[in-house]
């Protein structure tokens, strides 16, 4: 590695880059040191974000929050945040041990689009947009579906400065099912949002694609069962049903092959998945009603 850079401000951190086009940004370095160590990464120098004070808080803008890109995993989970956003608070919480926690950053959730990524999902049903960062204080605004989709990439010497966030004022869950007890990496997890405002309900499903999924037709049609300006509770069986439609819609049977025969069945461990996500997704709205 021949060089650190430690810039102060997110232009001058986007010129560091722009002088040193190989040079890899860091903020908490949870995953970019895992790279270096298993030899996957070597980075010819270093663009260190963790003196840029501006990345590690959040403002108001516009009815939205501004969350800068260098809020790590801990500072989401605090109270206060949990106020603003509940489930990117409960995604941030569940998000590893506390050295994991105090170091990994929203950004870099973003960028390294693990699909285990806990703030995915959250993200996705926030439908949150990106705030990028450019060469000569140039900013452009993308929504984050779209650079997990891999639709738009970040440009050299492009960062992610903020995440723009929707303030809903309104039940949001997250929930996540892991291998093992305690925190850890997910095997599958659900983010529930309401959207009183517009009548709707988000939900996006993490870990079992290599992006979060969201259900259109789902949403629709459990959004259409519910009284929006009564109790909003659901039957038992609803809930259970929109369990059933959102595993179904993301862990889809097999299509029947061209010869007509038919389609094969899905194994028992897909099956174990999608009766997880069913679980998942059920919890979690039950709860976003209770």
């Amino acid at each position: 590695m021949q060089s650190v850079t430690l810039p102060t401000s997110l232009d001058e951190a986007v010129a560091a880059l722009g002088a040193m086009p190989a040079a890899v940004p860091v903020a908490g370095g949870t995953d970019l040191m895992a790279a270096v160590n298993k030899g996957l990464l070597r980075p010819s120098g270093l663009v260190g974000l963790g003196r840029i004070s501006e990345l590690r808080g959040w403002h108001y803008q516009d009815g939205h929050a501004l969350l800068g890109a260098g809020l790590t995993h801990a500072r989401m989970g605090r109270p206060d945040f949990a106020a603003l956003i509940p489930a990117l608070a409960a995604s941030a919480r569940a998000a590893g041990p506390p050295q994991i926690r105090n170091a990994g950053t929203l950004g870099g959730n973003i960028v390294t689009s693990a699909p285990t990524g806990d703030a995915l999902p959250v993200l996705a049903a926030l439908e949150a947009e990106l705030v990028i960062a450019g060469p000569d204080g140039a900013r452009r605004e993308i929504p984050v579906s779209h650079l997990l989709a891999g639709r738009e990439l970040l440009e050299p010497a492009e960062l992610i400065g903020f995440v723009r966030v929707p303030l809903l004022h309104a039940p949001q869950v997250f929930l996540k099912a892991t291998g093992r007890t305690g925190p850890g990496r997910a095997t599958a997890s659900v983010a529930i949002v309401l959207d009183p405002a517009r009548r709707g309900v988000r939900c996006a499903v993490g870990a079992i694609a290599p992006m979060p999924l969201r259900p259109l037709e789902a949403e629709q049609w459990i959004a259409s069962l519910i009284d929006w300006d009564g109790e909003r509770g659901l039957a038992p069986d609803a809930l259970a049903a929109f369990g059933e439609y959102v595993a179904a819609a993301c862990i889809p049977d097999h299509a029947p092959p061209a010869d007509g025969s038919e389609a094969p069945p899905l194994s028992p461990a897909v099956l174990h998945l999608r009766r997880t996500v069913a679980a998942l997704a059920r919890r979690a709205l039950g709860r976003a009603l209770s």
